[in-house]
């Protein structure tokens, strides 16, 4: 019998390490099913990304998030996400959305973001798909393009609007829900998993925003450890 386990990889950032943590346990949680977590942690990844950093970049994972398909030897199906994200629903739903038809699937945004700087003073940088490649549904085999020569050297627009694909009919849709941009789209009860794409509220301006609440009781629950009956 084979058993489907859910491949996750997490963009990890040196600079808000408590945002995997949380992400992973809202997952776990929430989760129906068997998953696998990997972050991207560019330490790790010596020797096969070696791409220099770049200015515009507002987190270390902007582009080793391409490196999925080359990991999983471009076998299977893998779930790229941010790590400034909460799961609110069962990434089973989510998992079972794969469709054999596409080689990526995601949430295609269509907004121009409302602020111009992001957490850290960063710049907001507008494009077209902005967004799209923050939670990517990887159809490995689909995605041979993705060599780690190439996403070693290619554009940041090349690698985040899909432009390795022979074209879009190749990037299937997913509801907005699994990928909720937090202040940039309205209050939804039915979101299933939020973006703090601004800034997660682990950053002081931004604890106060959508979702915050339940981030920081996400976090409660990461941190517990059942103690010893004195």
């Amino acid at each position: 019998m084979s058993i489907d386990v859910a491949r996750v990889f997490i963009g990890f950032d040196t600079k808000e390490v408590i945002a995997y943590h949380v992400l992973c346990q809202s997952i776990l949680e929430n989760s129906t099913m068997p998953v696998e977590f990997s972050p991207l942690v560019l330490s790790n990844l010596k020797g096969v990304f070696d791409r220099e950093r770049n200015s515009l970049q507002s987190t270390e994972f902007s582009f080793s998030r391409f490196m999925v398909p080359a990991l999983c030897d471009y076998q299977g199906w893998a779930l790229f996400m941010d790590c400034d994200m909460l799961m609110r629903a069962d990434i089973a739903e989510l998992w079972a959305l794969r469709d054999e038809r596409y080689a990526v699937q995601c949430v295609k945004h269509d907004y121009t973001p409302k602020v111009e700087t992001k957490f850290l003073g960063q710049t907001q940088t507008k494009y077209e798909k902005k967004n799209w490649s923050s939670v990517i549904l990887f159809n490995n085999a689909k995605c041979r393009a993705l060599t780690p020569d190439y996403v070693n050297t290619a554009t940041g627009l090349q690698l985040h609007q899909f432009k390795w694909l022979e074209g879009d009919e190749n990037i299937g849709e997913i509801p907005a829900e699994w990928n909720w941009l937090v202040n940039e789209y309205d209050h939804n009860d039915d979101a299933k998993n939020v973006h703090f794409t601004d800034g997660g509220p682990y950053f002081e301006e931004y604890k106060n925003d959508d979702y915050a609440d339940e981030w920081f009781a996400a976090r409660e629950r990461t941190l517990f450890v059942q103690q010893r009956a004195g």
